[in-house]
């Protein structure tokens, strides 16, 4: 067992009370890396869910000055920053990441909470200085309603930050549902959270599967904003089932990333940046490079620098001293891409990087060595779908407009990332690729101060930057004689 000061408590959080499952039933949570249990945590449903909802609509009605929500962002950022360190070595116990890589996630989760403390005073009210009509006009900011923030396993805690951050800004109280894989995280925050005294209710966590508590989320009326971020199969089964009720969604789903290098663009520094890119937890992102598409006269020297760099990963715990990758999540994630391999080189494609995996024991320990694949075609599987390992697939390609046409032959829509000397080509190009995340010479993820999502079947709605507080608000306008 997983021992911390962060998780004296191993259970929900309803009504400002740490509490278990009605039932009493519990679920495990395993190390990925070791297949030891490190922590027992209850398995809440769709009663305990319903009671998160209720004592959220009852904190919705006093409402807090943005004075009030600021404090408390910036005292959450100062908190999160202050405990990287154990905050860090939790996430890795769950997920399985480097400790110094999820210590940087714990930095990012503490950005997003200063940003939006930073930003509150947006939404403020705000008079109008014309007067149509001969009337005064003021537009208010309320917060939207109850809203329910789903997050997955690969960042559980800068995922929730992401969406708690403008929530608590717009003063929606909140129902949290973290993955089942990785729910400490979100314990360990909660319990930092009590130094903020929070009205109760105005944070509420439910642990346990996705079917009833999302099913009570959909359905309870109070809930009127539901932030997902997941799979896009799931976010379609999300819209369906709140379609009759109305709700607010904003979705960020799957990807397929294309990184794309042009012969005159600086090699080192493309794979510099591919290296940050693709391989941050073990290549399971939703923004990390998918495809690698390198123009043809520069393919076989980028390849060759991406694989000396590669066959120099350390893989292993996330714990132990110079690991580089940890372990995949689980032994599906594992399967899935030895799939993609395979089929990779069954039809032709060359390993250049990378040997056999290991068979694992069980359903942990699915170590799998970075990879990267030459000759890869579009009908291949590591191309058409999003493969979330360590596998780089280099594509080559011959001119600008082959190469735009097949990073927009996919149904999503998140990220991309172009690499050029030429500034004017560059700027062609983006505005032609219909991702909602573009990096120019940089292999860059998001950041707290710009907005974020997804185009396509990658979703909607956006996290950061202003844009990311309108997903928790409504405006409402005031007419004064």
């Amino acid at each position: 067992m997983i021992d911390s000061a962060l998780l004296k408590s191993s259970a929900g959080y309803i009504d400002g009370k740490w509490c278990g499952a009605d039932s009493g039933r519990t679920m495990p949570v395993v190390n990925p890396a070791t297949g030891e249990t490190i922590a027992v945590v209850p398995l809440m449903g769709r009663d305990e869910t319903n009671r998160a909802v209720e004592a959220a609509a009852g904190a919705l009605k006093t409402p807090a000055p943005i004075a009030q929500r600021r404090n408390w962002l910036v005292r959450l950022a100062d908190l999160v920053a202050e405990n990287r360190a154990e905050l860090g070595r939790i996430i890795t116990h769950e997920h399985g990441k480097p400790w110094k890589e999820a210590q940087g996630e714990a930095e990012y989760a503490a950005n997003f909470f200063r940003y939006y403390a930073g930003c509150v005073d947006h939404l403020a009210p705000k008079k109008l200085t014309e007067r149509p009509r001969d009337h005064g006009w003021t537009v208010h900011h309320r917060p939207a309603g109850v809203a329910a923030l789903i997050t997955p396993w690969n960042f559980p805690l800068a995922m929730l930050a992401k969406k708690f951050s403008a929530a608590l800004a717009a003063d929606c109280p909140c129902v949290v549902k973290p993955s089942s894989k990785t729910p400490l995280s979100m314990i360990a925050l909660f319990s930092l959270m009590e130094q903020l005294d929070l009205p109760p209710g105005k944070a509420n966590l439910v642990l346990g599967a996705a079917g009833e508590i999302s099913g009570a989320i959909c359905e309870h009326p109070a809930v009127r904003v539901i932030s997902f971020t997941g799979s896009t199969p799931i976010g379609k089964k999300l819209l369906a089932a709140t379609a009759p009720h109305l709700k607010r969604l904003a979705l960020e789903l799957g990807g397929n990333a294309p990184f794309i290098v042009f012969d005159d663009a600086n090699l080192d520094s493309a794979v510099n940046h591919l290296m940050a890119n693709k391989f941050r937890g073990a290549g399971q992102t939703c923004v990390c490079a998918n495809r690698v598409y390198v123009q043809r006269g520069v393919a076989d020297a980028f390849a060759a620098k991406v694989a000396e760099r590669v066959n120099a990963l350390k893989v292993g715990n996330g714990m132990d001293d110079g690991v580089d990758i940890g372990p995949l999540i689980d032994r599906n994630a594992f399967d899935k891409v030895r799939r993609h391999v395979d089929d990779a080189v069954s039809r032709g494609a060359k390993r250049v990087a990378g040997v056999d995996p290991v068979e694992p024991k069980g359903d942990h320990g699915c170590f799998f060595p970075p990879t990267v694949l030459r000759g890869v075609t579009a009908d291949m599987l590591c191309v058409n779908d999003e493969t979330f390992g360590p596998v780089a697939p280099i594509i080559e390609f011959g001119d600008e407009e082959e190469v735009i046409a097949a990073a927009n032959a996919t149904e999503y829509g998140l990220a991309a990332y172009l690499f050029t000397a030429d500034d004017e080509r560059a700027q062609r190009a983006i505005a032609r690729l219909s991702f909602g995340h573009v990096g120019h010479n940089t292999g860059t993820g998001p950041t707290a101060e710009a907005p974020f999502g997804g185009m396509k079947h990658s979703g909607f709605g956006r996290e950061g930057g202003l844009e990311g507080l309108h997903d928790f608000v409504e405006p409402q306008t005031v007419a004064s004689s």
